[in-house]
């Protein structure tokens, strides 16, 4: 019996937390999905961890592998292709979801077929512990609210697949590269898609020192890309398009002051 959630993992030099984010996979209260890992060029010991879990949970846990290391967005799209579910979850390889988010996503996405993209916010924690709870639950994003940023936290998402369908998925481009979550909800509001944002925090985000690093200069460049050209695919009006030049004034401070402010946010 085919499951009803196709979870997609991009999974890259992460194997000292991988163990727990797919633990907390399967302490989901709601079971029926599985797992489709693609690593990308990992140069520690990822798919040695991954192929446990393929090993211990024969048709749970799917491990595909990258040539070499070609970004998150040609990853993800890799997963899609072996996708045959009602539905599409992400899931990172650093991060925990919290046991009710298959059964509460899903319970939402089964009462409201008007609706393609549920997504939660997220509890952000470090080395030290919880520091942050994200806003913006309980809500139906409008093309206004893509504005200031996306409305949706990508890592907690789950998604129709028609709709990745209907789009080609992610797009793949260097342009893209840390932000093809953003541009996907562009693509996906510019078909006519839409989404929800539950209330209750239903996923854990690993943001560390070494997350903070990876937000370099290119990816700030890469935002406002995709502010750019999204704006324009939903019709966002002029005076608001300032907004696109947000990322690259934050790419401008420097680092503790930068902490220092997600911290408080």
């Amino acid at each position: 019996m085919t499951p009803r959630i196709s979870v997609i993992m991009g999974i890259y030099n992460c194997a000292p937390t991988l163990a727990e984010a797919l633990d907390s996979l399967l302490a989901q209260t709601y079971q029926d999905f599985k797992v489709i890992m693609c690593d990308d060029g990992s140069t520690d010991a990822t798919v040695e961890v991954a192929q446990c879990y393929v090993e211990r949970f024969p048709g749970k846990f799917i491990l595909l592998r990258n040539p070499r290391n070609m970004g998150l967005n040609y990853t993800l799209n890799h997963c899609l292709e072996y996708v045959d579910t009602e539905y599409v979850a992400r899931m990172d390889g650093d991060d925990i979801s919290m046991p009710t988010r298959f059964e509460k996503e899903i319970g939402f996405l089964d009462s409201n077929h008007d609706v393609a993209i549920v997504s939660t916010p997220m509890v952000y924690f470090d080395e030290t512990g919880d520091f942050r709870i994200g806003s913006g639950g309980d809500r139906y994003p409008a093309a206004k609210d893509f504005v200031k940023g996306t409305p949706f936290c990508h890592a907690p998402c789950m998604v129709r697949a028609e709709a990745y369908k209907a789009v080609g998925g992610y797009s793949v481009n260097p342009r893209l590269l840390r932000v093809e979550d953003y541009h996907l909800w562009f693509k996906m509001y510019a078909k006519g898609y839409r989404g929800y944002v539950l209330p209750e925090p239903l996923y854990k985000m690993r943001d560390d020192r070494n997350a903070v690093i990876r937000r370099t200069w290119r990816n700030r460049i890469n935002e406002y890309h995709v502010r750019r050209v999204g704006y324009a695919m939903l019709s966002i009006p002029w005076y608001k398009r300032f907004w696109m030049f947000r990322p690259l004034v934050v790419g401008l401070l420097p680092v503790c002051l930068y902490q220092y402010l997600h911290r408080k946010r």
